[in-house]
């Protein structure tokens, strides 16, 4: 009986099947050489991801004298920052406490220097245009040299 079966199958001219054989086979062939059609987009997935925030020692380590003297604030405060006076940190060098004075849009709001709350937080950023305050005694003598 599968003798039969099998000289049957061979006997019969199957051109409608061995087309759709043919393009079965092609269609596996390109969608295993596009590398988008087997994996999702590695774009997708990277646009998905986000990236981690920093706490404030992580913002301080890449300015200069860990951002003493530099502007910082949390990203959702609109028009107040602080002006780094002083960070201790802990060993690991990722965490520890800062000190600074209060600025509201760009004028010191206080005198004294406070303990900065939420410094371990993840959302600081720095304030470039507010960096470094330029003390009068560097002004008058770039002064005088201009003069002279």
């Amino acid at each position: 009986m599968a003798m039969t079966l099998m000289n049957r199958a061979i006997s019969k001219p199957e051109t409608l099947g061995a087309f759709r054989l043919s393009l079965n086979l092609l269609r596996n062939f390109s969608a295993a050489a596009s590398p988008s059609a087997a994996n999702p987009s590695s774009d997708s997935i990277k646009s998905t991801r986000r990236r981690k925030k920093k706490n404030l020692i992580e913002v301080a380590q890449f300015l200069p004298n860990w951002g003493i003297g530099y502007h910082m604030a949390k990203a959702h405060w609109n028009g107040i920052s602080y002006e780094i006076t002083k960070i201790n940190l802990y060993k690991d060098g990722r965490h520890g406490k800062a000190w600074g004075v209060v600025h509201k849009d760009g004028l010191r709001a206080a005198e004294a220097p406070k303990k900065i709350s939420g410094v371990h937080k993840r959302c600081w950023k720095y304030i470039p245009n507010l960096s470094k305050t330029v003390t009068p005694a560097t002004n008058s003598a770039t002064a005088d040299v201009q003069a002279a």
